[in-house]
């Protein structure tokens, strides 16, 4: 699915804004026909952001059900004739669209785009009434799952994963016009032959069959290749590679053109010459070993919650470079299309991960809920499976021309040592081999799933493990940790050829809390878990990777375990820096 763009032949309007917005607790807004206008008590809501925490009102935090946004839109005058688009960069969890009260689109799942064709169902030159009724529950078959449970306080959302079920329009909203005939995809891959860089590109079109496709490759606006068709190959001699770092891109632009030369649609998009593959236990990007130092991320900010906000993507980006960060993963969710273009252009190495968190119904215990048996008929099953599948599709057809993403997290600890693990989990690497079979295809393993008992880590390429010796186990006890650390690991490299990187590990720390000996919740006891961490990993040429959990202190449903939230970040919330930062910043730069 193509961003959308400003072309010679596009033209986008951004429909953020205050939108008017309505609760719908009781789901009576369709039986009263909220999408032919919001009812009276409807207020003013900013679109994008998360709704939860923009006002002191328990039933908006903690609200379960549909919310309804509306808002009002002039058509250009100028798009007659053109195909006018309504695109959603994301809706949590799930989305029904109405344009003038007439339904446009529905969409399963909140973290990627969706889009409609809405040219019959407005008129350049007038207002358009456009309404989405944006879903925020958690079922057995949603990724991520969840439950509804009714309590005397009324119903709850319950879900295995240990981050607040934010919700809204987090992400921006646009009115876009292309011609009727026009470019609807394009894939790109890369490769290097010899001194030579090669790149493949395939592009689909729509209404289109009596037009040609032109390519040109250019490098600060100098064309230095160019080809013809849907398909075909551009080869550049000695080509400037996209590498950690260092963020090349160069342009490739497509024309659908007539027989004339006329230019009918032009798209263009940044691109990276590089090559991805594994070298038994080395990740080598343009055929050299990289190493990951960064962090698990999540996307939550104060007040706005999972609102995509610029201001707040530079200020980590820098962070992360002042710390000597060069990677981060998108746990556990895909994050904003313009936090990858971020990574694209500075060089940032990103392990791109699906909402599939919490798909581990024991989690429930963990964190003080209800266990259950994870993939059986009444949870976790075949329909689940699909709408997974889809959601890697979905991932896959967004981001898999952005050189940044060096690989595919399809899971986030999973319950993966029993039979009905691998039966669920074989076909969807399978589906994500054939929707793209350039990138590698991992995982995050749970700390449960020890070498004895996992039963699907052979299925991948790279084995991300999830550990926390020292905190969840041997809690103030860093030298027994370091011994279960070290035998787990050397157990983990005897019976698997395969690069392993740490995608978690940390310590919560409350900002400020010391102690002349550390302990746990102390400030040096966070540093101290790490450099006991990082003891073990410099000891194994397998581990390819570190990402601290995490970069920042994040929200969380409201738990014993839980004060305020997760304190396991390096960073506050508001991105003060604990000990662990320095820690890190020191280790990292000299690694």
């Amino acid at each position: 699915m193509l961003a959308p763009r400003d072309t010679s032949t596009r033209e986008r309007r951004s429909l953020d804004g205050l939108w008017r917005f309505a609760l719908d607790p009781e789901g009576v807004g369709r039986d009263q026909n909220w999408a032919d206008g919001l009812p009276a008590h409807a207020r003013e809501m900013p679109v994008p952001a998360s709704y939860n925490d923009l006002a002191p009102e328990p039933d908006l935090h903690d609200h379960v059900g549909e919310a309804w946004y509306e808002t009002t839109a002039r058509v250009p005058q100028g798009w007659q004739g053109r195909r006018v688009v309504l695109r959603f960069e994301s809706a949590t969890h799930r989305a029904e669209a109405y344009v003038n009260g007439r339904p446009v689109v529905t969409h399963e799942g909140g973290y990627t785009p969706f889009e409609a064709d809405i040219s019959d169902f407005v008129s350049p030159g007038d207002t358009a009434r456009i309404t989405v009724a944006v879903d925020n529950r958690l079922t057995w078959r949603s990724i991520p799952p969840g439950f509804i449970e009714q309590t005397p306080d009324g119903p709850r959302q319950r879900y295995f994963h240990d981050f607040f079920n934010y919700a809204g329009l987090h992400r921006p909203v646009w009115l876009c016009a292309t011609p009727p005939a026009h470019v609807s995809d394009v894939t790109v891959t890369t490769e290097l032959d010899g001194g030579v860089g090669v790149v493949a590109y395939e592009v689909a079109t729509e209404n289109a069959d009596d037009l040609e496709v032109h390519v040109t490759l250019l490098d600060g606006g100098a064309g230095v290749a160019r080809a013809s068709g849907h398909a075909g190959e551009l080869r550049v001699g000695d080509p400037h590679l996209w590498r950690p770092g260092e963020g090349y891109l160069y342009t490739l632009a497509i024309e659908l053109r007539t027989d004339a030369e006329t230019v009918i649609d032009s798209y263009s998009l940044e691109i990276g010459i590089r090559t991805v593959e594994i070298d038994g236990t080395r990740f080598l990007i343009n055929g050299e070993p990289f190493y990951f130092k960064g962090f698990g991320k999540h996307e939550d900010a104060p007040v706005i919650g999972k609102r995509h906000d610029d201001a707040w993507m530079v200020h980590d980006f820098a962070l992360m470079k002042w710390i000597g960060a060069n990677s981060f993963r998108t746990s556990h969710y895909p994050y904003a299309e313009a936090v990858l273009d971020y990574a694209d252009r500075h060089g940032i190495v990103v392990i791109d991960e699906t909402a599939a968190v919490g798909l581990n119904a024991s989690l429930g215990g963990v964190l003080g809920g209800v266990s259950f048996e994870t993939f059986s008929e009444e949870t976790i099953g075949d329909e689940t499976r699909e709408i997974h599948a889809q959601a890697i599709r979905e991932l896959i057809a967004r981001d898999k021309n952005h050189p940044c993403v060096v690989m595919w997290s399809i899971a986030n600890e999973p319950e993966s040592w029993s039979d009905e693990s691998r039966a669920y989990f074989e076909p969807l690497v399978a589906e994500t081999r054939r929707a793209d079979p350039t990138r590698p295809v991992t995982y995050a393993n749970f700390m449960q799933a020890t070498p004895d008992r996992e039963r699907i880590a052979d299925l991948f390429d790279v084995l991300m493990l999830n550990r926390y010796q020292g905190w969840y186990a041997q809690t103030g006890e860093l030298g027994n940790a370091e011994q279960a650390l070290e035998a787990e690991l050397q157990d983990w490299v005897e019976r698997l050829e395969k690069p392993i990187i740490f995608t978690e590990y940390g310590a919560d720390a409350v900002a400020g809390l010391h102690g002349i000996d550390g302990g746990p919740w102390t400030e040096e006891y966070q540093a101290q878990l790490l450099e006991t961490f990082h003891r073990v990993f410099d000891r194994f040429e397998a581990v390819v990777g570190e990402h601290v959990w995490n970069f920042a202190d994040f929200a969380t449903a409201p738990g014993a375990m839980r004060a305020d939230g997760n304190k396991k970040g390096v960073f506050t919330r508001e991105r003060r820096p604990k000990t662990a930062a320095h820690l890190l910043r020191e280790r990292w730069h000299r690694l």
